[in-house]
């Protein structure tokens, strides 16, 4: 994480009344978007969640992740837009690996879209490598794109 990063984002878990923020930067950002009761249902049954802000701003960002059996998967990770570029999936990305670490788990995965250049770009930056390619996995409005399965070894 850069310093610049440190100062301006805080990174805390997700609560409950968090989530219809969550839900218009979801809906802001992706054509087919989750719905408010995926991310209630993700908190519910205890998938790890974070959002991003800063110090008493609005939400600007938010990551999901599973963790369980020495493996861990983040499940989604999301910037508005106005807050993209500033470190702020950067500070996420970092809490879900700290967690992750936490808990003992080996490896990191994640699906990306092979369009997604900036994600794919921090996932790189992050130790991240591809290790396949998950066909036809996410709607788009042409169809279906492609999804690329990405893992990082962590701990040890």
């Amino acid at each position: 994480m850069s310093a610049r990063a440190d100062v301006l984002w805080r990174v805390r878990r997700m609560r409950p009344r968090d989530v219809p923020a969550v839900v218009a930067i979801e809906h802001s950002a992706y054509d087919f978007p989750w719905s408010e009761r995926i991310f209630r249902d993700c908190l519910r049954v205890g998938y790890r969640a974070w959002v991003v802000q800063h110090a008493r701003a609005a939400i600007a960002g938010y990551a999901l992740a599973s963790i369980a059996v020495g493996e861990a998967h983040l499940l989604n990770l999301c910037v508005a837009e106005h807050a993209r570029g500033q470190g702020a999936a950067a500070c996420l990305l970092e809490a879900v690996i700290a967690q992750a670490e936490r808990e003992s788990a080996a490896e990191l995965l994640l699906e990306v879209r092979p369009s997604n250049r900036a994600a794919r770009r921090l996932y790189v930056r992050y130790g991240f490598e591809t290790r396949g390619r998950r066909p036809n996995y996410y709607p788009c409005r042409d169809g279906r794109e492609d999804a690329l399965l990405l893992s990082k070894v962590i701990g040890h």
